[in-house]
């Protein structure tokens, strides 16, 4: 009877959110090709990857970018700041959901990132997640969440609290 419970409880959140989409290995394809295009420095290829209603959130709450906005930050990130970004133990999962306020197709990158820096021997490394909503071959929509402290901290940054 307990086994029968759990089973009941849990049936609604997989019907409702499931990775068994007909689109999960074309929709995780098309996440590999915009990593790709990150790894590359190629923001002509993220840009045409992007919807033009597309919707950048994160890392910090209440940011955000939309495509005209996100594909100049990367031309200015490219031109100026990133010798390299390479994508380590990167992951992708894809998953549907059927219904309410995030109906769609969404496809999570989990991955360990090193970035090294233009004219310096610095670099960092972070553990990233970014989830992305599909719609018609394109991201439509964004999250993307890093410790920004982290990687401060990795540059030789030293934080200190003011209220001392």
């Amino acid at each position: 009877m307990k086994k029968l419970t759990y089973f009941l409880f849990f049936m609604p959140f997989v019907i409702s959110c499931t990775s068994g989409s007909k689109n999960a290995e074309k929709n995780i394809q098309l996440i590999e090709g915009y990593i790709q295009s990150v790894e590359n420095l190629d923001y002509q290829t993220m840009e045409s990857l992007l919807d033009d209603n597309y919707l950048g959130l994160g890392p910090s709450y209440g940011d955000s970018i939309n495509k005209e906005a996100a594909v100049e930050n990367w031309k200015y990130l490219v031109d100026n700041l990133y010798e390299s970004i390479k994508y380590n133990r990167s992951r992708n999962a894809a998953v549907s959901v059927y219904d309410g306020e995030n109906q769609g197709d969404w496809v999570s990158n989990w991955a360990e990132l090193t970035i090294h820096y233009k004219n310096t021997e610095d670099s960092v490394t972070i553990w990233a997640n970014s989830i992305y909503q599909l719609k018609d071959g394109k991201i439509l929509k964004s999250y993307t969440f890093y410790n920004e402290a982290d990687a401060l901290r990795q540059l030789g940054y030293t934080f200190i609290d003011l209220n001392d």
